[in-house]
């Protein structure tokens, strides 16, 4: 690694939880990683030091003003033993953009990634083995400075936390069920919709809250405009199969360019997929199912990688898509992604990077 940091070990560490049922988020291990910026030093002070309480002046920024931006990653643990990070560099270049955005200051991306491996090293006993399971990685940056006014902030702190985690949804690759939101909406082009900023979520809970009340686990944005092209799932990318082709929203400003988003599309193509990135009308979705040609839906993410919809329910017509099962192409991915994510099928894509240099190892 090109940076190095000092590393407090916590002399009173934590029980370790199961991997066995284990839930998404709910557990974090022994350390954490901060660093500081000032615009006088730039971004300095970089260490591991013991999980712990943040220590926030109330008048911070960030819990005012809002101006704050994170991030998701995993760790693997390989049959081989080797830990490994699936594309970090992509995360790094998009905090950066969302930092850019956001009026954050600059991060150099090798110097985010090698932040990265130098928590995950200390803390990979924390990585879980078992089917689903992984490290999750959340790296974060938020202005701290103790001011009133509404401006960009001063003073800043990055800081990466991991958890382990068992499968996103608890039930797997089984299907869910989705409500089409038409009445709140996301982003518009020319707001934040494209960052990965904490206020795009929070904007969203009244219209998941809604959903969950229907029965239904997630939802299908539409674009804040019209309210007419599909945009996002929830906080996951959209795709579906429309006859032999796969398709997916184009990013236009309001939609998160996912990291998961951008495999399945590359991996499509090398498997010799027609895929599409283009505008989807919601009326387009619907007459492909009456049609026939819709075939399968799904959403990616970082946390979940694929997940399947089953039904899909839109001005009270509920449709069930591909006999509420998992299609062909989205196992597929799940499966290719997720080898090469663990270690288990080869690396064809080149898109893993080892937490231990060669001759650390």
């Amino acid at each position: 690694m090109k940076y190095e940091f000092p590393v407090t070990l916590n002399t009173n560490p934590k029980e370790k939880p199961s991997p066995v049922g284990l839930p998404f988020g709910k557990y974090f291990t022994d350390h954490m990683f901060v660093m500081d910026y000032n615009q006088e030093e730039g971004w300095h002070n970089g260490r591991i030091v013991p999980y712990a309480p943040i220590q926030l002046d109330p008048a911070a920024i960030v819990l005012h003003y809002g101006q704050e931006m994170f991030e998701g990653l995993k760790a693997y643990k390989t049959p081989e033993g080797r830990v490994q990070l699936f594309r970090p560099h992509m995360n790094a270049k998009r905090t950066n953009n969302t930092n850019d955005r956001l009026c954050i200051p600059q991060i150099d991306e090798e110097l985010y990634v090698d932040a990265i491996k130098a928590l995950v090293e200390v803390d990979q006993d924390w990585i879980p083995e078992g089917e689903g399971t992984a490290l999750y990685i959340r790296p974060f940056i938020f202005g701290d400075e103790p001011y009133l006014g509404v401006r960009q902030s001063m003073t800043y702190k990055f800081m990466i936390i991991l958890s382990p985690v068992g499968p996103y949804f608890v039930n797997g690759l089984q299907p869910t069920k989705m409500y089409v939101e038409d009445v709140y909406v996301r982003a518009v082009k020319g707001g934040t919709g494209e960052a990965k900023c904490g206020g795009n979520y929070a904007a969203a809970l009244k219209a998941q809250e809604i959903a969950h009340e229907k029965g239904y686990e997630q939802i299908l944005w539409l674009d804040g405009i019209e309210q007419k092209y599909i945009e996002e799932i929830g906080a996951a990318n959209a795709f579906f199969v429309i006859g032999d082709e796969v398709v997916t929203s184009e990013l236009n400003g309001s939609i998160l360019p996912g990291i998961t988003r951008n495999s399945i599309i590359a991996l499509c193509k090398e498997k010799g997929y027609k895929v599409s990135e283009r505008k989807i009308s919601i009326d387009e979705l619907v007459d492909a199912y009456h049609a026939g040609q819709l075939k399968e839906m799904f959403a990616s993410g970082t946390a979940a990688i694929v997940s399947p919809v089953g039904q899909l329910e839109y001005k009270g017509e509920k449709m069930v898509i591909n006999n509420f099962e998992i299609g062909p192409v989205a196992k597929e991915m799940y499966d290719t992604i997720y080898g090469i994510q663990t270690g288990k099928i080869e690396d064809f894509m080149n898109w893993t990077v080892p937490v231990a240099d060669e001759d650390e190892e």
